[in-house]
């Protein structure tokens, strides 16, 4: 019989071997077995005939072989492609399914379970009395992976496995393992992906993953601080991030040097409440009093000035300083262009005078320089009400961050005490007040939100200052929390006045924004979604949505539930809302579930203005994926209805600013010549925030666009709207004079979180113009700053950039010349040219000469001073030219060829498509104290060789007053006297 099965299992052909199974001998259908258990991947076509017979022998317990008899008939579903079939069978097959054999049945079946086991795991999370139970088998075969892939370094595989099924044990061996294999950069992985927030869900497993990340952190053989602290803050533990801080501060000096390179990207994040907590741990581990300053003083003094230091980065502004440095000096703003634009709306609509004086504020972001205005002061004198307003608050955009004398620069406009004389002027200085100091509010004694609270207080039920004070209020407290400020706001929103209550709903928004689950927001929660309905003014209405949107910022799945209500609500103006809600509680996490959730409204709303926010919204979802957006919304760029088209434009301008993508610019070009105004305006917007930063050699279509926009504002026939957009978008084209993009995410990976507030505020200009101010939260530096342990900078530190100079040049600004005047011959009449004619004939003959044979002859004698000429149009021009003189030709220089690299100087212009290029001579004296640091905003130096003398800058504060040619109080006397000041009270 032996001999028999060797045959067979050698012919072409199953049918023998598989007829074994038929008969009734234990021990010869198990040989039949392992006979087909060897050719089952060729003859399987022949043996699934049997498969119900072999199905049977496996579900027979009492079979010696009915592992094997499942093996087969898991590998006859495998080759029929019924998968479930297949995997169900493998479970049963023991030993013969022996997931470290690497073949293809293998590796579907194993990927088969994974996938069921991770949706049994969801469920399991989800309601655990109603999952289905998991099968022991199925988690045998995933620990035998796990086992797998740790033989097979492949650790990598084995975090996507464990996260994916949301195994937090584990994760946490997964790390361990690498570790030990002295494979660290697993940690640095599984942090980018919690970064990215999209590939780990929901946010508490996320979050539990951080808490593990952290520990590992920390015990490592050189331990990256860099991430504790960002995991810490990830995890809001400012007091562990304090610790961890101080720790730094009492090592050596390149641990204190990484102290104050983890401060300064904490600054970076724009999270004003945590950095303020983490300031006062540090204050709370210093001994009080003078005697325990004394003593601290004499335990440790290298650590109170380290200390003081790190004080200066986190609480005195030192980050600020530096960028109002940079951004005074290296002032790229072409003035000429405000010129053009001022002369080609000028006596037209108010709303254009509006929009060059924004345009202006965001061409001088954070660069001190307002000579424009200045020099402007009877045309900016034009601005009326809600238009002067602006035109104040836009100061506060001009000097963003020029915390230390902002009061002196606004103190012509402010409220003096008494009662208001020019309501707009004092509530727009508010307004600038809370611009300037935008997340820098609680910084040193707040003294400017006790100013702000004083001027909401005095000025009694006047609604026009409630609104800039509350808009101050929320813009310098943001994300603190503040009770007693809350209580401020709340008392003028439940007074019900539409422009009082509007300020003060944003103001609450502000002031409480990410922080729905604190015990404050969950308990005013309820009387605002209240109150939505309680009041009759859509001006609240649409501003509490909008504070409820901001209080949910970065939940996520904790905001479903109140997003869910949002979004079921009769009132249009609060589905609004609830679009933003998304956009801002799943901020940058490409959720697949909010996304669907905003297409579907995007496409069946009743509402336009609700599917145009929900198109607006795709843009913040999905803004770290850039790439993918313009595909995303192309059909909708498309779509018949216009608001749906416009939110299509804003969507690409948000999620591609910067990058200059193709295909966002194909997407955007038809748009700026779309029928309907406001959607060119929308598509010019989205274009310029597309392009920003981009040279022309990267990209021609920056001169085509700002060519197209000054010929929009300079055409008689375009309406308000595209010319508004024209003129706003050559301010965002070159924003901060060339120098600052629009950022939501920090170099550390970071939500930004006054960028994206800043952005989805700005959005709101098409209900409320004075709200485009706010634009300027979400512009960022691009600088790179290299600065010594004693916040000096190294000018022998030096980057090299591998591309030519003019790939990220600044925009070059076109000199006009005036032309040269030339001499135009004067045409001579043809009667008076015969005249001529004959009395030089008669003169020819009184000398002697011979008559020429025709007038169309040019051969003159020498001695008449004149030439005659003929012309084909018979008249006859005498012009006293020299005719042997000859045009000089002019040889035009060759141009020399541009250089494919150069040397970055410190500081510089660094914009980030140009960071991939750069590197680090090998030969350079000084090192970032961060490995793998990325080469651009401030950096922290570590010096090789600190017995050497060194040439470095010095950080100047830009004073009041002073101008880019260095001249200072110029500002400061032109904006404070008294006829500038009256221009703001009396509203000539």
């Amino acid at each position: 019989m032996t001999s028999v099965l060797q045959h067979v299992s050698t012919s072409s052909s199953a049918a023998g071997v598989v007829s074994f199974l038929e008969e009734d001998d234990t021990q010869l259908k198990v040989r039949a077995l392992h006979k087909i258990y060897q050719i089952i991947d060729v003859h399987w076509a022949e043996i699934c005939e049997s498969l119900p017979l072999i199905e049977g022998l496996s579900e027979d317990d009492s079979f010696p072989a009915h592992d094997l008899a499942a093996a087969i008939a898991s590998k006859c579903f495998y080759h029929l492609q019924e998968y479930n079939d297949a995997l169900r069978l493998a479970l049963s097959a023991g030993k013969y399914f022996d997931v470290s054999t690497k073949n293809e049945y293998i590796e579907t079946m194993l990927s088969h379970c994974i996938d069921q086991y991770k949706s049994l795991r969801v469920q399991l999370l989800k309601d655990r009395d109603a999952a289905t139970p998991i099968d022991p088998r199925m988690e045998s075969i995933i620990e035998q992976m796990f086992q797998r892939c740790y033989r097979d370094v492949c650790f990598e595989q084995a975090l996507g496995v464990a996260l994916d099924t949301h195994r937090i044990d584990k994760v946490e061996e997964v790390i361990a393992e690498a570790v030990k294999a002295e494979k660290e950069h697993i940690l640095g992985y599984a942090f980018s992906l919690c970064q990215s927030a999209r590939n780990v869900t929901p946010r508490e497993f996320r979050l539990s993953v951080i808490e593990v990340l952290v520990k590992h952190y920390g015990q490592l053989r050189n331990p990256d601080y860099s991430n504790v602290v960002f995991g810490l803050q990830y995890l809001n533990r400012p007091k562990d991030a304090a610790q961890t801080l101080e720790q730094l501060l009492r090592g050596s000096i390149n641990e204190s040097l990484l102290a104050y390179q983890i401060a300064f990207d904490l600054l970076e994040t724009e999270n004003q409440g945590f950095i303020l907590k983490v300031i006062a741990e540090l204050s709370a581990s210093q001994p009080a009093g003078a005697e325990g300053a004394a003593a601290s003083a004499s335990a440790d003094p290298d650590y109170d000035q380290r200390l003081e230091k790190l004080k200066r980065v986190l609480l005195e502004g030192l980050d600020i300083d530096l960028t109002l440095n940079f951004l005074f000096k290296n002032s790229h703003t072409d003035m000429n262009l405000l010129k053009d634009v001022k002369q080609l709306i000028e006596g037209k609509s108010n709303v254009l005078h509006n929009s060059t004086v924004i345009a202006h504020a965001f061409l001088q972001t954070g660069s001190t320089i307002d000579t424009f205005l200045r020099d402007n002061l009877d045309w900016l004198a034009k601005a009326k009400n809600w238009a002067k307003f602006t035109a104040i608050a836009s100061m506060g955009v001009v000097h963003k961050g020029h915390i230390h004398q902002s009061m002196a620069l606004l103190q012509p406009y402010l409220p003096q005490g008494g009662e208001s004389t020019s309501p707009y002027s004092e509530s727009g200085a508010l307004y600038a007040l809370g611009l300037i100091h935008a997340n820098k509010g609680g910084n040193g004694d707040s003294t400017t939100i006790k100013f702000l609270s004083d001027a909401l207080r005095n000025c009694g039920n006047n609604e026009i200052v409630q609104h800039g004070a509350c808009l101050g209020i929320g813009l310098a407290a943001m994300a603190t929390g503040d009770a007693e400020l809350f209580e401020s706001l709340r008392a003028v929103l439940f007074a019900d006045s539409a422009i009082g209550g509007e300020g003060a709903a944003l103001g609450i928004g502000l002031l409480l924004l990410g922080q729905v689950d604190s015990e404050l927001a969950q308990m005013v929660l309820p009387d605002l979604l209240n109150y939505l309905h309680d009041t009759t003014h859509e001006k609240i209405i649409r501003a509490l949505s909008l504070a409820i949107a901001m209080m949910v910022y970065g939940k996520e799945e904790s905001a479903d539930v109140i997003i869910e209500q949002m979004m079921r609500d009769r009132d249009p103006i609060v589905r609004y809302g609830a679009m933003f809600a998304i956009a801002m509680a799943y901020c940058g996490t490409s959720d697949n579930v909010s996304l669907r959730k905003l297409l579907h409204v995007a496409v069946s709303d009743v509402s336009d203005d609700v599917r145009r926010a929900a198109v607006m919204s795709i843009g913040f979802l999905m803004f770290r994926n850039p790439e993918t957006v313009p595909k995303l919304v192309a059909l909708l760029a498309e779509s018949f209805n216009p608001h749906v088209r416009y939110g299509a434009c804003l969507a690409v301008g948000v999620a591609c600013a910067g990058t200059a993508l193709k295909d966002a610019i194909d997407l955007l070009t038809p748009l700026l010549e779309d029928a309907v105004d406001y959607v060119r305006q929308g598509a010019m917007l989205a274009m310029a925030m597309v392009l920003q930063q981009t040279s022309e050699a990267r990209s021609p279509t920056v001169k085509r666009f700002r060519d197209q926009c000054l010929q929009v504002v300079g055409d008689k026939h375009q309406p308000t709207p595209a010319k508004s957009g024209a003129i706003l978008a050559l301010g965002i084209l070159e924003a901060g004079g060339g120098n600052m993009s629009i950022s939501m995410v920090s170099r550390a990976g970071f939500l930004k979180m006054a960028g994206t507030v800043g952005l989805v505020m700005f959005m709101q200009y098409w209900y409320w113009y004075p709200l485009m101010p706010f634009f300027s939260l979400a512009l960022s530096p691009t600088a790179l700053i290299a600065l010594n342990g004693n916040f000096d900078m190294p000018t022998a530190f030096q980057l090299q950039c591998n591309a030519p100079p003019s790939m990220f040049a600044y925009h070059k600004q076109e000199e006009k010349k005036e032309e040269d005047k030339k001499p135009i011959a004067t045409a001579v009449l043809s009667t008076t040219a015969k005249a001529k004619a004959r009395e030089a004939r008669k003169e020819a003959k009184k000398l002697g000469l011979v008559r020429q044979p025709s007038i169309d002859s040019t051969t003159v004698p020498g001695s008449i001073p004149l030439e005659r000429v003929a012309s084909h149009m018979s008249t006859v021009s005498y012009i006293s030219l020299d005719t042997d003189a000859k045009p000089a030709v002019e040889t035009k220089p060759k141009k020399a060829k541009e250089p494919t690299s150069f040397t970055v100087a410190n500081p510089s212009r660094v914009v980030p498509a140009q960071v991939r290029f750069l590197s680090l001579p090998p030969d350079n004296r000084y090192r970032p104290v961060r490995h793998n640091a990325v080469l651009s905003g401030v950096m922290i130096l570590a010096d090789n060789d600190p017995e050497s003398p060194e040439e470095v800058l010095k950080v100047e504060k830009i004073s009041l007053g002073q101008t880019s040619s260095g001249d200072s109080g110029s500002l400061s006397a032109r904006i404070m006297t008294p006829d500038s000041t009256a221009l703001c009270r009396t509203g000539r």
